[in-house]
């Protein structure tokens, strides 16, 4: 069984990564870690004109009908060149959640503008610490939420919002929030990635459209999707830390030669290089089973996030660790991918959320599926 991309599939990958690397840049990072707030409203323009926006958004909707598998090409993009863009929340969680549970009417009012990138989505998810369907506070009653979400990646700039909250019976669900209306107050909060703002939102009363269909167990589904999408995030920001330290070893000298045939060095490259190919690994097997709807994807999807919650942290460590005293600076890069990696880690919880899961889905019965392998 081949997992790798298909040719199309590369060329969608060539695509959007010449249109990244001629709009984007580390500098351009730094840029707005120094303003401390906000995003590149230009890269957004350029992806929303190249469709880059709408990919599994179905064209009826004016997006390109695609697939997991081309999302999780364009999510690795986005974390080798680190864009600095309000991207994750909505397309690995708040597209597929209207686009599985959102009516006629919700999902005309809100993926057009959401294909064209004029009306920014994220989800509100956490109150503590992660997301668990049976540990939400957040209520709906009448039609109108009350709790406090929090942290929410891109709540500054986003319109509207996917709202995890119970109804009258406690029983867990998806509401869809507009972030400017009345009853919602948005409080911004000092995040490790400010080109990924987080905030805090804090609902009293504001009205709560509800997505019928999105149980606990479909949320769950959801939750395996997004960490299989959030991985090749991952494996483009640890493949590129990677990059820049090895080019780095190769150029600086010590002693009259690179510090890259330093044996203690090689040690640590290889290491990262090992993280990040099994982290590839279950990323690709992940990105299989959500794109088959197999019965492992809970499976997959654990392992996957684990793995590279695992090569994305150690690669950013390691990074400023080879690049030596300036790896610390501010005005090197080293510390944007750390910053980068350590957001994706709290977007979906961390690794103890994830562990349990995969015991969970280790636990579940044996699959007809994993009987005939």
């Amino acid at each position: 069984m081949n997992f790798d991309f298909s040719d199309d599939q590369e060329e969608i990958r060539q695509a959007v990564a010449k249109l990244l690397d001629g709009h984007t840049s580390f500098a351009k990072s730094h840029e707005l870690l120094d303003a401390g707030a906000g995003f590149d409203r230009d890269l957004w323009a350029k992806l929303a004109e190249g469709g880059w926006l709408g990919v599994t958004i179905p064209e009826v909707h004016g997006g390109s009908g695609m697939g997991a598998v081309e999302l999780a090409i364009l999510a690795q993009e986005m974390g080798r060149t680190l864009a600095p863009i309000p991207f994750g929340a909505a397309q690995y969680l708040a597209i597929p959640a209207l686009v599985e549970f959102g009516s006629d009417a919700q999902q005309a009012a809100l993926l057009p503008e959401m294909a064209t990138g004029q009306k920014i989505a994220t989800v509100a998810l956490a109150e503590t610490c992660g997301f668990a369907p049976g540990a939400v506070a957040a209520k709906v009653v009448d039609g109108r939420i009350s709790g406090v979400k929090s942290p929410v990646s891109d709540g500054a700039v986003a319109d509207v919002a996917i709202v995890a909250a119970l109804d009258k019976n406690d029983a867990p669900g998806f509401y869809i929030v507009d972030l400017k209306g009345e009853g919602v107050q948005v409080e911004p909060l000092v995040g490790m990635d400010p080109t990924r703002p987080q905030s805090r939102l804090v609902f009293a009363g504001a009205e709560a459209d509800q997505l019928a269909g999105a149980n606990a167990a479909a949320i769950d589904r959801l939750m395996d999707g997004a960490a299989v999408l959030v991985a090749f995030e991952q494996l483009g920001v640890a493949g590129q830390a990677l990059d820049i330290s090895t080019k780095y070893a190769l150029e600086r000298t010590a002693f009259g030669r690179p510090i890259g045939s330093f044996q203690a060095l090689k040690h640590r490259m290889a290491d990262m290089f090992a993280k990040i190919e099994l982290a590839r690994s279950n990323a690709f097997f992940g990105a299989w089973a959500l794109a088959e709807n197999d019965e492992r994807l809970p499976e997959a999807a654990a392992c996957a996030r684990l793995t590279a919650l695992e090569a994305c942290q150690f690669a950013g460590e390691e990074a400023i660790q080879i690049h030596g005293g300036i790896g610390y600076t501010w005005i090197a890069d080293p510390h944007l991918f750390l910053r980068r990696g350590w957001h994706l880690k709290a977007m979906l919880g961390p690794t103890t959320i994830w562990s349990e899961r995969l015991v969970s889905a280790l636990k579940a019965p044996e699959t007809t599926s994993a009987k005939a392998v």
